[in-house]
């Protein structure tokens, strides 16, 4: 029976000291493998020009929609709507409570 508690005591500690390691140094050891390609950028100029194709005025809506591409790294597609795609960009709001992205 000591043995079996001397095994289990040490194996909790490794445990335990494994966990802090990577929680001090996560590059260093397995969390890399998660990330290891950085995400790719959209082209927001495109993406914002797709989107505010239609809007009344064009300039307005691609500053507002290159600010949240460039925050959310997405734009909805179609030009208006569908902001289920994009939950950041739906999120975004002005300091009067509107939406900030067209």
């Amino acid at each position: 029976m000591g043995i079996h508690r001397a095994f289990v005591a040490s194996f909790l500690i490794s445990l335990f000291v494994f966990q802090l390691a990577e929680a001090l140094h996560p590059n260093q050891l397995g969390a890399t493998r998660f990330y290891a390609y950085p995400p790719t950028k959209i082209d927001c100029g495109k993406a914002c020009a797709a989107r505010c194709i239609l809007s009344k005025r064009p300039n307005l809506c691609n500053r507002a929609c290159g600010t949240c591409c460039g925050r959310c790294n997405c734009v909805p597609p179609g030009t208006s709507g569908n902001y289920e795609s994009c939950d950041c960009y739906a999120q975004m709001t002005t300091r009067g409570n509107q939406k900030k992205c067209p």
